[in-house]
């Protein structure tokens, strides 16, 4: 492989078909070299057995062996700073350029960044392109510039510009015999990368006509198989955003909607990347949150004693998955019943959701907790009964995970409501006026 190569870095578009750097690579007359680095960085503090890790591997070497059998090619894997590992690349091979798509979160960017000033000082160029939103940074802006930081007029304005742009999938699959002509390609297992197999797997997700059409009817009754289980294919780009969107649009508002929701989420992070650490109303950081150790032990067990509450929680730690209507209530029992920072709750949901995306995840507890943009008012506090009887009334989603809830053994209420409810708002009052 002496002639110059092109590289592309995959990174959260694990996926070889309507892949847009990864076209573009393919497009560039050069032999391409594909390649994935578990960053070290990224890997740190997750748990030994993560799903998601494992995840990314089996789809990873899903990839590698269809490359290997169509196209006489591969991924190369590696493990290590992204730094050093194209210092390695570098070494072995000529590079004219690395292609790679756009990540929006702060430390993605902080990484890109020193990837780029390191490539342009070897004379390698580093091209990025926009694939996991259909709209990103400040394409959705205000008449007179500036970012929403509203979703309804975010999302009238989004439809609008979508209506006028014409968004015609990356036809990758049909140059993939531009890719390097080498199957014996760098590899690492699970154990190289400080891991074991889950004994999780993240199922795969649902886009028939039915889930579609019934979606707004049904999205909110977690005992219902009506969601699309599409946030972690979403996340890891298993699949592209821009065919979801064509077939969904036809069938479904509601579901668009939830889509453009993450698209207003990832524009947030982009304009105030400071949001994961701190809240977007700086008034909401004057809270004086109680913080009980023990309390947040038994939110996270599911042991509060409410039972819809204590399912969704219990539902997230043995499928790392939950329901989006029990998200918000588990969310807001957390900050506002128990008065525990949502920053504690963000950082829990980050360690178990399959779908977990930084953008999304950060937005929705500032929305829950009052704190973010669009935010929920502070004294909108979720009364869990009433919550039950709107949503699981017949307690089929109770009863799946909270088997014991109407048992002698099943713990007594942590807080009363009513006693939650005027402490979390005088706590709230005395912070922001």
């Amino acid at each position: 492989m002496t002639t110059p190569l092109a590289v592309f870095w995959f990174r959260r578009d694990l996926r070889l078909d309507d892949n847009a750097g990864l076209s573009h690579a393919l497009a560039s007359g050069r032999p391409v070299l594909p390649i994935f680095i578990f960053d070290p960085a990224i890997l740190a503090g997750l748990p030994r057995n993560d799903a998601r890790v494992t995840f990314i591997y089996d789809t990873l070497q899903a990839l590698r062996a269809g490359l290997e059998a169509k196209y006489a090619s591969s991924i190369a894997l590696y493990h290590g700073k992204p730094l050093d590992v194209f210092a390695h690349i570098l070494r072995s091979h000529p590079v004219a350029a690395v292609y790679t798509n756009h990540d929006y979160e702060p430390y993605a960017r902080e990484r890109d960044e020193a990837v780029r000033q390191w490539l342009e000082a070897q004379r390698v160029a580093f091209r990025t392109y926009k694939d996991h939103v259909l709209f990103e940074k400040d394409e959705i802006s205000k008449d007179g510039g500036g970012a929403y930081t509203v979703y309804t007029p975010y999302m009238r304005k989004w439809r609008k510009v979508h209506s006028q742009t014409p968004l015609t999938p990356y036809a990758t699959t049909a140059k993939l015999t531009n890719l390097v002509k080498q199957t014996a390609l760098p590899d690492v297992s699970l154990a190289d990368i400080g891991f074991t197999r889950s004994a999780m797997t993240i199922p795969t997700y649902r886009l028939e006509d039915d889930i579609l059409q019934y979606y707004a009817r049904d999205r909110d009754f977690p005992s219902l198989a009506a969601t699309s289980l599409l946030g972690p294919h979403l996340r890891f780009g298993t699949v592209s955003i821009r065919q979801i969107f064509q077939r969904a649009f036809p069938r479904s508002d509601t579901f668009c909607n939830e889509l453009i929701w993450r698209e207003f989420f990832s524009q947030i992070l982009w304009h105030f990347p400071h949001t994961p650490q701190r809240s977007f109303k700086p008034q909401y950081d004057r809270i004086q949150w109680r913080n009980d150790e023990t309390e947040f032990k038994r939110w996270c067990e599911g042991t509060t004693g409410y039972p819809l509450v204590d399912a969704g929680m219990r539902q997230l730690n043995a499928t790392g998955t939950m329901h989006n209507r029990v998200r918000m209530i588990t969310a807001s029992f957390l900050c506002k019943h128990l008065l525990i920072d949502w920053r504690w709750g963000e950082a829990y949901f980050a360690q178990k959701l399959f779908d977990y995306e930084m953008a999304s995840n950060v937005g929705n507890w500032q929305w829950v907790a009052g704190c973010g943009v669009d935010a929920a008012p502070y004294f909108r506090i979720f009364n869990p009964s009433a919550q039950t009887e709107k949503f699981d009334k017949q307690f089929a989603y109770i009863q799946t995970w909270v088997s014991d809830w109407h048992t002698l053994t099943y713990p007594a209420p942590i807080v009363d409501h009513t006693f939650a409810r005027e402490r979390c708002l005088q706590a709230y009052q005395q912070a922001v006026g």
